[in-house]
């Protein structure tokens, strides 16, 4: 199976779940002020192109890209922002790369410099990747995070702590705040009622930032600024 085959239900399997949306509205809490109107930034792993559609409709020129074809595809129809399969040699006032697509990449220092080559000094790159450890995911898989990589039915997963993120950004890049994303509004695969992930992520919003308990989330967010 590849991205591809997901592409055509991705958006209702997870977009437009009220776990998705829950924990998507996370990710922009945080990433909103980073960026302001007439900058332009990269989606890397854009999917079907969520995140680049929000962007876009705040005033914000988006470039997404993603190597599934039929996933570029799907966020061409969206419309409002460009869209491709390979990174431009354009100048950018930073990335966001949302929902997991570095845990597909096993050496992030080479994605780094990319990143670094193309986001101008000062820019801001937010990752949002699933983390070593997840409370959530302890009775159902407790073992799958903890080695650092996993097989799926899409290739190996890996699973970098912040600290290895950290190290494979510097020194083109300092990173300036880390956040839980999923501490309480559990992974995709955990059905609860809406009322219920409405609560999960209003603790989220109170707590998944705070040192050590953001180590238990499903993702973590790390904002970077370029060097």
């Amino acid at each position: 199976m590849t991205f591809d085959a997901l592409a055509a239900t991705y958006d209702e399997r997870w977009t437009n779940t009220a776990i998705g949306r829950a924990q998507r509205d996370l990710v922009w809490r945080h990433v909103d002020p980073l960026f302001r109107s007439g900058d332009r930034i990269l989606d890397f792993g854009c999917g079907t192109g969520e995140d680049a559609a929000h962007f876009a409709a705040r005033g914000i020129q988006v470039h997404a890209v993603d190597p599934s074809a039929a996933m570029v595809a799907i966020a061409y129809h969206r419309g409002g922002f460009t869209v491709g399969e390979a990174i431009p040699s354009e100048q950018f006032d930073g990335v966001l790369s949302n929902f997991g697509a570095l845990n597909c990449i096993a050496d992030l220092s080479e994605t780094a410099r990319t990143f670094a080559r193309v986001v101008r000094p000062g820019g801001r790159v937010a990752i949002c990747v699933m983390g070593r450890f997840c409370a959530w995911e302890i009775p159902f898989h407790p073992l799958r995070r903890l080695r650092g990589r996993s097989s799926s039915s899409l290739g190996p997963v890996y699973y970098p702590t912040a600290g290895q993120l950290a190290t494979a950004f510097a020194p083109e890049f300092t990173l300036r705040r880390v956040a839980g994303i999923g501490l309480f509004v559990p992974p995709s695969y955990v059905v609860l009622p809406k009322w219920v992930v409405r609560a999960c992520a209003a603790l989220d919003r109170a707590l998944a930032h705070l040192p050590v308990v953001r180590a238990l989330a499903d993702h973590r967010l790390l904002i970077f600024e370029r060097n």
